[in-house]
């Protein structure tokens, strides 16, 4: 299910938003539960067979984090260390097997002259967001800054549907306190007004810029792969037009992914900030998915040393 699908915008939006406002008369935990239920739901859409990837990604993670916990507690620094590069090891891991085991397998048939088999997976949705979002929680798990390890926050932190699939990648101490302080699911007039004002703009850039831009671009690429001469003229509008088909593209999901929050009472953070406004590539690409720049920063460049080890430590970094 997609965000711009009648499907989403006319059946499940309204019925996740209604079922929402009335269970959160009884309490924040019923309505975390309707909309982990929902969140789930929304990606069993796309194929039912992959619900267990986010869901098992889910328990294995909280698992982990509940032995760092009491590891910590304990007073075990050094097993809450080891358990935490475990935790994060077998994240990259379960992603690397997705994205890269076909073709690693393909590559040493063909090399090898051998016919070892793979399971013939798709990429599940949205799997490195919430792959990523899981490692940054069991680190600041380990340095101890997170106040609160409670399982259907975290799960409901991990599903929230409205960035499942597309990011952002949002951080736990922005959702989670939103999610135990019962301010998600409130019936506020104001924040479900913005929310429908800006999923609208999001919408409209989707089906009006982007889908239309690709009616376009579409043939010439697949005119390309399929060994067509394009023309020099065709061929550059074509590359030129799917840079704004892109552009329109994640605009409209980052705009969207932030109306739908609103309209459940959650503020997430913003993911896109007119990249080709840039006037270096550095700040193109903090510009364009400003959530992931943040994450790479935070949990991968800082954590290894960044620019306080040397000009060599600082480019090997980089180009991890």
């Amino acid at each position: 299910m997609i965000f711009a699908s009648y499907s989403f915008v006319l059946m499940f939006l309204p019925l996740v938003l209604a079922g929402t406002v009335l269970l959160r008369r009884f309490g924040m935990q019923p309505a975390m539960l309707w909309l982990i239920a929902a969140s789930l739901v929304f990606y069993a859409w796309w194929d039912w067979h992959y619900l267990w990837v986010p869901v098992v990604s889910v328990l294995v993670n909280y698992s982990i984090g509940h032995t760092i916990v009491a590891a910590r507690n304990r007073g075990e620094d050094g097993r809450a260390r080891f358990r935490t590069g475990l935790g994060i090891a077998l994240n990259l891991l379960f992603l690397a097997l997705f994205k890269y085991g076909l073709f690693v397998v393909g590559n040493a048939n063909w090399a090898l002259g051998t016919e070892l088999g793979w399971w013939a997976l798709a990429l599940p949705l949205g799997i490195s967001f919430f792959t990523f979002q899981q490692i940054a929680y069991l680190a600041d798990l380990r340095s101890g800054l997170v106040e609160r390890h409670d399982f259907v926050a975290y799960f409901l932190f991990v599903s929230f549907f409205p960035q499942l699939i597309a990011g952002p990648i949002v951080h736990h101490r922005e959702m989670m306190p939103q999610f135990l302080s019962g301010q998600a699911g409130r019936a506020d007039a104001a924040m479900l007004a913005q929310g429908v004002a800006i999923f609208t703009l999001g919408l409209a850039k989707k089906v009006l810029i982007a889908d239309h831009i690709a009616i376009y671009v579409s043939p010439v690429f697949a005119a390309a792969d399929g060994g067509v001469a394009i023309a020099f003229l065709e061929a550059w509008g074509a590359a030129l037009a799917y840079s704004f088909q892109i552009y329109f593209d994640f605009s409209a999901y980052c705009d969207m992914a932030i109306g739908l929050g609103l309209m459940f009472g959650v503020r997430l953070p913003v993911n896109f900030a007119s990249p080709y406004k840039a006037s270096s590539i550095i700040e193109f690409w903090r510009r364009w998915h400003i959530t992931l720049s943040r994450f790479l920063k935070d949990y991968l460049y800082i954590p290894l040393g960044g620019g306080r080890r040397g000009p060599l430590r600082r480019c090997a970094v980089t180009s991890t």
